[in-house]
């Protein structure tokens, strides 16, 4: 099997990602070499912390124009900060452009909302939550609608072209858009490789998978 890349670039559980590819039998590299992205076969782009240091860390270690170009022409994976970074801008840290493969932003869930049972709502938003699916896609394959999956994040993305959202969870009263898809390009705000069978099972699939959206809705 050809390799599978995790992109290095000093941010996110690179290790977790990995194991739980190679548990679902993909041949990893862990790497912030561009040249070893570019000739992947497929790329993953996790990510775990704040958005201006995910920026300046790939610019740093020159490995934004390798992301975009395996955005654009691989399958490719973007899990948690790696959907996030994809868009055009995100309001953390005051404000940070992203990599702009994404038309749209990024933004803060609102603290102190009161719920229902008389708590507040909790920021970050951190655990398990369900995850209603708005199409078919070949990296879903036998993950049911309403699946559980695992969240650690405070903000979330607000892509411009709705036709381009793959899923949605709920957080007190807010909707939001938890994964993505375009051709490609797939990616979560959800951590697969912290959700059990179904995390397994995407994961599995996408490796399998060939970059295009056959069956898709």
């Amino acid at each position: 099997m050809n390799d599978t890349v995790v992109i290095d670039f000093g941010m996110g559980n690179l290790r977790s990602v990995a194991k739980a590819l190679e548990h679902v039998g993909a041949r990893v590299r862990v790497s912030g070499d561009p040249a070893v992205i570019r000739r992947a076969a497929r790329v993953v782009f996790p990510g775990q912390g704040a958005m201006g240091s995910c920026v300046a860390r790939l610019a740093g270690h020159g490995l934004a124009e390798a992301v975009r170009e395996a955005a654009l022409n691989k399958p490719f994976l973007g899990i948690c900060l790696g959907l996030q970074a994809l868009l055009e801008f995100s309001e953390e840290d005051g404000g940070v452009p992203g990599l702009g493969l994404v038309a749209g932003r990024v933004q803060r869930f609102a603290d102190g909302e009161l719920l229902p049972g008389g708590e507040r709502r909790k920021v970050p938003h951190m655990g398990w939550n369900q995850v209603g699916f708005t199409k078919s896609h070949p990296v879903l394959a036998g993950i049911p609608d309403g699946a559980w999956f695992y969240f650690v994040h405070s903000y979330y993305v607000c892509p411009a072209d709705e036709a381009l959202v793959l899923g949605r969870s709920q957080h007190g009263s807010t909707a939001f858009t938890c994964a993505l898809a375009r051709g490609n390009l797939l990616a979560t705000q959800f951590h697969p490789e912290k959700s059990h069978h179904a995390g397994l099972r995407l994961l599995a699939n996408f490796v399998s998978w060939d970059g295009t959206t056959r069956g898709e809705d």
